[in-house]
């Protein structure tokens, strides 16, 4: 049994001593992404019926709620531990969906209280995401990462499954509230996980005294570190490009399923089945493609091969719009993104000084994705408006994927040649070490 385990591990690129923090670190994204996919059709659900004409206000909303919520975070992240900052944010999250959950037994269908929870979910799903991935940047190195992130994601992707199939078995005897609940106590569980990563890690992690020190400096240092750097901002760009293009295609989902399915339960199932098929195809591709393609092939092609996969898609979708075939774009563009697009994106991060890796990769998650969020948003409803013809929003969507996919080749390149030097961008720049 100790050999076909031994022969399994050495397959997947796992190293003697590295299992159990592997294990760790996929148990926290499966019960972080049970969760939140088990969440996820009913935030849809709740979108739709807030008006699908009204989802760039919605999106103006998550944006001004992530800059309030982000100087808060940011205070956390001074003043705690390193050890606690998970736990203390993820603790905060669950108490908050108790509430929403007795919130939606109370009044179901309140719009007020379906705009909130979108707007709220929105928020958490970046912040949640975003700190769970910090951890495990925080305890490995940019060689571990490349063979190991993979593997760790593809717990998410499971998760992914998992929690769009509990939303569409159990929505009818819980309703929305119910969901909500059952999301909360996967949360507490993946805060336990995540706890694990950190003392299941390799020897020098386990001997780092400076997990029980907190990181200090400002509410907003986060951001001082990415506009300080052209590294990180290169990031916050390619974050810019990557969440334009993935509004674009969310509203035209949005629409099209309002309009095919009017029941609001039927539109939870529609969503969560969608969303089962793309994590079933990130979990292949995370075990069995991601860490080799990076290994051999290096971070670009992670980041690259998606966006260019998603301009042809959405080329496609410009001369034959319809429900099908955006169904396959969509599929295809957030299994690649699960799959190739996040890891490579958190391995551009493993050059950088542990300050880096909480504060200004939460603000480049967080308030950068948002607002680019906002911002495609109502490109999309100017470009609607103005043009009157369904396939001008695809076709400059896809002029956006190709920006897209140059900027991840030449941040590729950028975070080979740190990595080869052995410096990282605050050394050259004067970023904070923290």
């Amino acid at each position: 049994m100790r050999r076909a385990a031994g022969r399994l591990a050495r397959g997947l690129g796992i190293a003697p001593g590295e299992a159990p923090a592997v294990l760790a670190g996929f148990t926290m994204f499966f019960l972080l992404f049970t969760g939140y996919f088990a969440l996820r059709p009913v935030r849809e659900t709740l979108g739709v019926t807030g008006g699908v004409d009204r989802l760039q206000w919605l999106f103006t909303g998550t944006f001004i709620a992530t800059l309030l919520a982000l100087p808060v975070y940011g205070w956390v992240a001074a003043r705690v531990p390193r050890r606690t900052i998970l736990p203390a944010v993820f603790g905060f999250f669950a108490a908050n969906l108790a509430a929403f959950g007795a919130s939606l037994w109370w009044w179901p269908g309140h719009p007020g209280i379906a705009r909130a929870f979108y707007i709220w979910l929105s928020v958490f799903n970046l912040v949640a995401i975003s700190l769970a991935w910090s951890v495990l940047v925080d305890a490995f190195s940019a060689e571990q990462g490349r063979r190991l992130f993979g593997l760790a994601a593809a717990g998410a992707s499971l998760g992914g499954i998992t929690g769009p199939l509990l939303a569409i078995a159990l929505v009818g005897a819980l309703g929305h509230g119910g969901l909500l609940l059952l999301a909360a106590a996967c949360l507490v569980a993946s805060s336990m996980a995540a706890g694990r990563v950190r003392t299941a890690g390799a020897p020098a992690v386990r001997a780092d005294d400076a997990h029980a020190r907190s990181l200090g400096g400002s509410p907003l240092a986060g951001a001082g570190e990415v506009l300080g750097s052209p590294y990180l901002l290169g990031i916050a760009l390619f974050t810019v490009l990557l969440a334009c293009v993935s509004t674009f295609l969310y509203l035209e989902q949005a629409r099209l399923v309002a309009a095919r399915y009017p029941d609001p339960l039927d539109q939870t199932r529609v969503f969560g089945s969608l969303d089962a098929i793309v994590q079933g195809l990130s979990i292949l591709a995370q075990l069995f493609v991601t860490g080799r393609l990076a290994r051999r092939l290096g971070v670009g092609a992670l980041l690259v091969a998606v966006p260019l996969l998603t301009a042809l898609g959405l080329l496609w979708l410009s001369l034959a719009p319809g429900f099908a075939v955006l169904a396959i774009v969509m599929v295809l563009r957030r299994a690649g993104e699960y799959a190739f697009v996040r890891p490579g994106r958190e391995m551009l991060y493993s050059v950088l000084p542990v300050s880096a890796k909480y504060r200004a990769k939460q603000f480049n998650d967080t308030a950068v994705y948002r607002g680019a969020d906002a911002l495609g948003a109502w490109l999309k409803t100017a470009v609607d408006t103005l043009a009157q013809q369904p396939a001008i929003a695809p076709a400059l969507g896809a002029a956006i994927a190709l920006l897209w996919a140059l900027s991840g080749g030449l941040l590729a390149r950028r975070q080979r040649a740190l990595e080869g030097s052995g410096r990282s961008p605050d050394q050259l720049r004067g970023t904070p070490q923290g």
